[in-house]
Parts: structure tokens; sequence; C-alpha cells
């Protein structure tokens, strides 16, 4: 009983783990979903830029689309991912 408790907890960790480092984003100008491994955890999994290419300003998108947008820009375009 003890060692079924202990895979239980270890499977646990190791799944909370993957879901604080690791996420998928939807690339800005292609669409293409690509994996990769956050710099700080967070609960967040998937990343997306409301701006895409285009050419609005963050300011012009509704509150929750700016937060979406920083996420965006910290987590993908500030580190190299999609340029």
């Amino acid at each position: 009983m003890k060692k079924i408790i202990a895979i239980g907890i270890f499977i646990f960790a190791i799944v909370f783990t993957i879901r604080f480092f690791c996420g998928i984003y939807i690339h800005d100008e292609f669409g293409e979903r690509h994996f990769f491994i956050k710099h700080r955890p967070t609960w967040k999994w998937t990343f997306y830029s409301p701006l895409g290419m285009s050419d609005i300003k963050i300011e012009e998108l509704s509150k929750e689309n700016q937060i979406e947008q920083k996420y965006f820009n910290e987590y993908i375009k500030d580190r190299g991912l999609s340029l």
C-alpha cells in the first residue's frame, strides 16, 4: 500500500512540475504550435499573441488581450522563440 501511495505522489509531482515549467505557444505568424520550457513557473499552459503580425498597438486591445499579449511577450518574444 505504501508503494502505491509513493508512486502516486511521484506521478503527481512529475505532472505538477511539467504543468508549471512547460507550455505550448502558437506562433504569431504561422499559427503552428510549439512546445517550450518556461523561464519561471506559471499555471498558464497555452500562450498566443492577440496582436499577431498586425500593426495594431497593444493599447488598442481589450484588457484581457493586453494581459495575454504581455504573457506572450514575456515568455516567448523576449526569450527569442518567436521572432
